[in-house]
C-alpha cells in the first residue's frame, strides 16, 4: 500500500471550484445548454399538458363531432408544435453538452496530470502510480456525472416544479400547497439520507484505490512471484484488499436500497393523497375532467422526477467522493518548489560545491552530516562507500529531488535552490544504475535526451553507446517498442540505451550511478570507451560500487555513515590502509560490497 500522505482537507466547494475554474472558459456553450434544457421542459412538460386538458374538456362538453373535430385537430397541432420545439432544443443541447463535457474533461485530466507530475520524488516514492492514474480518471469522469445530473435532471426538476406550481395555483391552490409540502419533505429526507451515505461513498472510493494499487503492485512484480512461487501468498494479500472493497461497496449499496424503500413509500402515499383530493374536487364540480387529466400528467411527471432526486443526490455525492482524492493531491503543495523569480542556471565551468550540507529522511535518522565537498570544473569524482553511506542521496540532492535541511549546494557559484529546477536538470545528464524506459520505441527513448534530435544524431549516439549493434538485429530496428519499463530488453541493453540518451543530451555535468554495472565484461570495455568520450570537458560525478570502474577518476571520495572519511586518488587511498583499501582488497578477492 502507498504511504499515507498528509493531504489537505477537501470539501464539495473545493471540488466545484476545480470544475468551475475550467468551466468558465465554456460559458457560451453552458448558456446554450441551459437554455436548450429549459425550453423542452416548458414546451413539452408544462405547456403541452394544458392542451391535453383542453382536448379532454372538448370531448366532455357534449358538443357534436362536427363541432369538436376542428377544435381537437387545432389542439393536437399545437401539441405537435410544442413537441417539435422540444425536439429541436434537445438536439441543440445534445451537441452542446458533448462539446462541453469532452472539452472540460480533457482540461481537467490535463490539469490534474500537469500538477501531479510536478510532485516531488518523495511523493512518488510513497504513492502507487496505478492509484494516481485511477484517481485522475475518476476525477475527470466525476465531472461527466455531475453535468449529466445537472442538465438532464436537476434543471428539468426545478423548471417542472415551478411551472406546475404556477399553473395549478390558478386552477386549484390547495393542490399546489399539497405538492409544495410533499416536495419539501421529500427533498429534506433525500438530503439527510445522502449526507448520511457520503462517508460510505468516500470509504468505498478509498478502498477501491487501495485494491487497485495492490493489484498493480502484484502484477508489476509478476516475475518475482513466479521465481519465489508465491502465487497463493499474493492471492491471499489481494484477497484481503478485495474483500475490504467488497464490504465497503456492499454497505454503500445496501444503504441506497434502504433510502429507495423509504422514498418509495413516501411517493406512493403522496400520489394517493393528491389523486384522492383531486377526485373529491371533481366530484364536487370544482375541477373538470381535463383538469383531472392535467393533474395526473403533472403528478406522474413530478413523481418520476422526484423518484430520481434521491439518485441524483447520491450520484452527486459519489461524484464528489470520486473527485475528492484527485483534488486532495492537486491541493497538496509540491514538495520541491522553485524560488520566486528563480533564474535559469548558467553553467560556465561546471564547478560543484557541497557546503556543510545536512539531510535526513526522518527525525533523528541522519543520512548526511555536515558534508563539504568542492568539485573543480572538469574534475571526475567518484563517490564510494557501503550501502546507506549517502552516495545516492548526495546525487539526489544535487538534482534537487530532495531539498537539503542544512547548508547549500551551488554550481558555478549559483545556489541550486535559487535557480529553476528545469534549468538545473537540463544541465545534468544522469545515468541510473537501473534505468527505466518508456513503453515507446527505441528511437523515442534515446531521443528523450534531446527531443528535437535528428535520426542521424540518434544513430550516432547509439553507436557510441554500442546500442546500434543490437538494435540493427531487431525486425523493426529503432521503431521497436521496448515494453513496459523496457522489459523486452536485457539489463545491459537498457543500460546502453540510457547511456545513448545521456550522450545525446550532452549536458555539461554528468552523473553516473554505476552505469556499467549491468554489462558483461566485453560490453563494459566498449562502453568505457564511449564514456571516456562522453566525459570529455565535463564535470563528472560517479557513484561507484565496482571499484574497478573508477581507476580513471581524478578523485575518490569515501563515505561512511553520512560523512566523508577519506578522499584522494586510487593510489593515495590504498597507501592510507583505510576503508577504501579494505573494500578494494575484498573486491579483488571476489567479494563485492555495494
Amino acid at each position: 500500500m502507498s504511504h499515507k500522505q498528509n493531504y489537505p482537507k477537501v470539501t464539495v466547494i473545493d471540488v466545484f471550484k476545480e470544475y468551475g475554474r475550467v468551466a468558465k472558459k465554456y460559458w457560451l456553450s453552458l448558456t446554450i445548454a441551459t437554455i436548450t434544457t429549459i425550453v423542452p421542459i416548458v414546451s413539452a412538460s408544462i405547456v403541452a399538458p394544458l392542451y391535453y386538458k383542453k382536448f379532454f374538456d372538448v370531448l366532455t362538453q357534449g358538443v357534436t363531432p362536427q363541432v369538436a373535430t376542428p377544435q381537437l385537430i387545432h389542439i393536437i397541432l399545437f401539441i405537435l408544435l410544442m413537441n417539435g420545439i422540444a425536439w429541436i432544443s434537445f438536439r441543440v443541447y445534445a451537441f452542446a453538452i458533448v462539446h462541453i463535457q469532452t472539452g472540460i474533461m480533457n482540461h481537467l485530466r490535463q490539469d490534474a496530470y500537469d500538477y501531479i507530475i510536478g510532485h516531488s520524488y518523495a511523493f512518488f516514492s510513497n504513492t502507487f502510480s496505478s492509484s494516481l492514474v485511477q484517481k485522475i480518471n475518476r476525477f475527470m469522469r466525476s465531472f461527466e456525472r455531475v453535468t449529466d445530473r445537472f442538465f438532464q435532471e436537476i434543471i428539468p426538476i426545478l423548471v417542472r416544479v415551478i411551472g406546475v406550481c404556477i399553473v395549478l395555483w390558478y386552477i386549484q391552490p390547495a393542490l399546489t400547497i399539497a405538492i409544495i409540502i410533499w416536495m419539501i419533505v421529500f427533498l429534506a429526507l433525500s438530503f439527510i439520507f445522502s449526507r448520511w451515505k457520503i462517508p460510505y461513498d468516500i470509504r468505498s472510493a478509498e478502498v477501491e484505490s487501495r485494491a487497485t494499487a495492490a493489484m498493480a503492485d502484484s502484477l508489476s512484480n509478476h516475475a518475482t512471484i513466479q521465481m519465489f512461487n508465491r502465487f497463493s501468498h499474493e492471492s491471499k494479500l489481494f484477497g484481503i484488499a478485495n474483500t475490504i472493497h467488497t464490504k465497503a461497496l456492499s454497505a454503500k449499496w445496501n444503504i441506497s436500497n434502504v433510502i429507495d424503500a423509504i422514498q418509495a413509500i413516501l411517493n406512493v402515499a403522496t400520489e394517493f393523497f393528491i389523486f384522492y383530493v383531486a377526485i373529491k374536487f371533481w366530484g364536487m364540480g370544482m375541477i373538470s375532467v381535463g383538469t383531472f387529466v392535467l393533474i395526473q400528467i403533472y403528478i406522474i411527471g413530478l413523481m418520476s422526477n422526484f423518484w430520481a432526486w434521491s439518485r441524483i443526490l447520491r450520484d452527486l455525492y459519489e461524484a464528489f467522493a470520486d473527485a475528492k482524492e484527485a483534488v486532495e493531491i492537486m491541493k497538496l503543495s509540491h514538495g520541491i518548489k522553485d524560488a520566486p523569480h528563480a533564474k535559469s542556471l548558467t553553467v560556465t565551468s561546471g564547478a560543484i560545491d557541497f557546503s556543510n550540507i545536512g539531510f535526513h529522511f526522518n527525525e533523528g535518522s541522519g543520512v548526511l552530516n555536515d558534508i563539504t565537498l568542492n568539485i573543480k570544473p572538469g574534475e571526475r569524482v567518484a563517490l564510494i562507500g557501503p550501502s546507506g553511506a549517502g552516495k545516492s542521496t548526495m546525487v539526489r540532492l544535487l538534482l534537487r529531488l530532495y531539498d537539503i535541511q542544512k547548508g547549500s549546494i551551488s554550481i558555478d557559484g549559483q545556489d541550486i535552490t535559487q535557480i529553476s529546477q528545469g534549468s538545473l536538470r537540463e544541465s545534468i545528464s544522469f545515468v541510473p544504475q537501473d534505468p527505466i524506459l518508456f513503453h515507446r520505441t527505441l528511437k523515442e527513448n534515446i531521443k528523450y535526451g534531446k527531443t528535437d534530435a535528428t535520426d542521424e544524431e540518434v544513430i550516432r549516439a547509439a553507436k557510441l553507446a554500442h546500442c546500434h549493434e543490437f538494435i540493427e538485429t531487431l525486425p523493426k530496428g529503432y521503431d521497436t517498442y521496448v515494453g513496459e519499463r523496457g522489459i523486452k530488453l536485457s539489463g545491459g541493453e537498457r543500460q546502453r540505451v540510457a547511456i545513448a540518451r545521456a550522450i545525446l543530451k550532452n549536458a555539461p555535468i554528468l552523473v553516473l550511478d554505476e552505469a556499467t554495472s549491468s554489462l558483461d565484461s566485453h560490453s563494459e570495455m566498449l562502453i568505457q570507451d564511449a564514456l571516456d568520450v562522453l566525459m570529455k570537458n565535463k564535470t563528472v560525478v560517479v557513484i561507484a560500487h565496482r571499484l574497478s570502474t573508477i581507476s580513471k577518476m581524478n578523485r575518490i571520495v569515501v563515505l561512511e555513515h553520512g560523512s566523508i572519511i577519506e578522499q584522494g586518488s586510487h593510489d593515495e587511498l590504498l597507501k592510507k590502509k583505510g576503508l577504501y583499501s579494505t573494500l578494494w582488497s575484498l573486491q579483488s578477492q571476489g567479494f563485492i560490497k555495494s
